[in-house]
């Protein structure tokens, strides 16, 4: 009853558990709302401890998704799914075709894409079986791996923020750490550079350091010490729930601005704690929105990188639309953001059930 009671409050509207033991598929796909349009979100795969902790992450996840497309204005509602497995040994063409079927069983109410422990080559298997995938290559229609497009997005949060501490939007001679070089934190590290901002950075992954440190000229540090370096403006560009009651002490900078999802172990506690030490928090599903949006550019006709960078560029002004309700009202930016998705879903909503069949009729994904 438990199980059940949590998907009841965090108002998922439907979960479904996927499992083919003869290719060894343990999948969850969660569909938080599909108010605003068909819920969109990545296939994470990874070797979770436990089923309630995978369970637990693709709830969190999908509703930050709804989120994550109302506040950047767009025809979405929010989905996820996690493949439970370890993305270096237990890929197969199998499993990913598996679950692409079970995709197509959803009819369009959810759309998958990469994330963490996924590729744009495992989409094209799951587009063997579904046309409900983006993120493929330009070769099927699609637009490849999005994860400059979200770089760039974080970027122009970052410039947001720092806006709204110093009245300007130029990173030049900030000094930004960056928890996670992978791909969007390697494209972030990238852009700060070219700006002329200092960068320091950290990864589990001694080649994702390398790279880093010899292509880009990155400050690296150990992954221990990266809350405690002194800087301007802390990126988590890793895994979520960073912050929490004992990492937020550490913290020396004034910005937190980066591309991981949930960073807040505890929202409401901890976007408080930010919110009190003074420390300008922009909230993740606002900065991050760039991959969402780069491939819901791949729907409704071929995709035009253009026009996504165009539509990415709008994260700025999300922000600081954020940061105005956060002091008109006298309330943290977590709140601030939840604010202004949660505004334009009861706007849609008003409105009564329509539109999104024919969303889907006149732009679905092609093969």
């Amino acid at each position: 009853m438990q199980l059940f009671d949590t998907v009841v409050e965090m108002g998922h509207e439907r979960v479904l558990l996927c499992s083919n033991p003869d290719v060894g598929l343990r999948a969850i796909i969660a569909v938080h709302s599909t108010v605003l349009g068909p819920g969109l979100g990545g296939l994470r795969m990874w070797p979770f401890k436990s089923d309630e902790e995978a369970l637990t992450d693709v709830l969190r996840l999908s509703r930050g998704m709804t989120y994550k497309a109302a506040a950047a204005g767009l025809n979405l509602g929010g989905g996820k799914a996690v493949i439970l497995g370890d993305s270096k040994k237990d890929k197969s063409e199998a499993l990913f075709r598996s679950f692409g079927r079970f995709v197509e069983s959803l009819n369009g109410h959810y759309i998958t894409a990469e994330d963490v422990g996924t590729d744009m080559e495992d989409m094209e298997l799951i587009l063997s079986e579904t046309r409900w995938v983006t993120g493929v290559s330009p070769a099927h229609g699609g637009s490849g791996d999005p994860s400059s497009v979200t770089a760039y997005g974080v970027l122009q949060g970052i410039k947001a923020a720092v806006r709204e501490r110093s009245g300007e939007p130029e990173v030049e001679g900030k000094s930004v750490a960056i928890q996670g070089l992978g791909s969007v934190g390697f494209y972030l590290a990238k852009y700060l550079r070219e700006e002329g901002a200092k960068v320091i950075g950290c990864d589990i992954d001694a080649e994702a350091t390398d790279r880093a440190a010899a292509e880009l000229g990155v400050e690296i540090v150990p992954p221990d010490d990266i809350l405690d370096v002194d800087c301007d403006i802390l990126a988590p560009c890793a895994l979520g729930a960073l912050f929490n009651e004992e990492t937020i002490p550490q913290l020396r900078c004034g910005i937190v601005a980066g591309a991981a999802n949930n960073q807040l172990a505890n929202a409401k506690r901890d976007g408080k704690e930010l919110h009190e030490r003074g420390i300008l928090y922009a909230p993740d599903f606002v900065i991050n929105a760039g991959g969402l949006i780069n491939v819901y550019n791949e729907l409704g006709g071929g995709y035009n990188r253009e026009r996504a960078l165009r539509m990415t560029r709008g994260i700025y002004l999300n922000l600081m639309r954020v940061f105005q309700i956060s002091k008109e009202e006298g309330i943290a930016t977590y709140l601030a953001a939840d604010r202004l998705a949660e505004e334009r879903i009861e706007t849609v909503k008003k409105l009564g059930s329509r539109h999104w069949g024919r969303f889907i009729q006149n732009g679905e994904p092609r093969r």
